[in-house]
């Protein structure tokens, strides 16, 4: 084992959006509304939780690591082969809120994984704010 194989590589998106961190964390955390932005499952907003998230090609395990609410969600995110995390931040800004999604764990030889990624978050980013349009 040389110091290269313990390198993981992370997916980081940030984008602020016109709502307030309290109506975002509804979207993070209410499993009606993650179904309509993310995937099917069964998440509860507390530390210690098992959770699926499931899509039509595959399911992906979940464990809630820490939660500080409207601020700080995060989760493991394993798949068959990919042991990675995920780190949800939340900060107001003075028109709305500043959301950081960073996905890390991506092993070098795992570019398939990492790509697909890099493409599907931005795409998810987008469906939540489309649900968080509708929120009152």
């Amino acid at each position: 084992m040389n110091e290269m194989s313990t390198e993981t590589l992370s997916v980081v998106l940030e984008r602020e959006v016109s709502y307030p961190p309290e109506k975002i964390w509804r979207a993070l955390t209410q499993p009606h509304l993650i179904e309509e932005w993310l995937m099917t499952n069964d998440f509860k907003p507390e530390k210690g939780h098992r959770f699926n998230l499931r899509a039509d090609w595959g399911a992906v395990d979940c464990e809630v690591q820490a939660i500080e609410p409207h601020k700080i969600l995060v989760y493991s995110w394993d798949t068959k082969d990919l042991k990675s995390t995920v780190t949800w931040t939340l900060t107001p800004t003075d028109s709305g809120t500043q959301i950081r999604m960073e996905q890390s764990g991506f092993r070098p030889d795992q570019q398939p994984y990492f790509r697909g990624a890099h493409a599907g978050w931005p795409r998810f980013l987008d469906a939540m704010e489309r649900v968080l349009e509708r929120l009152d």
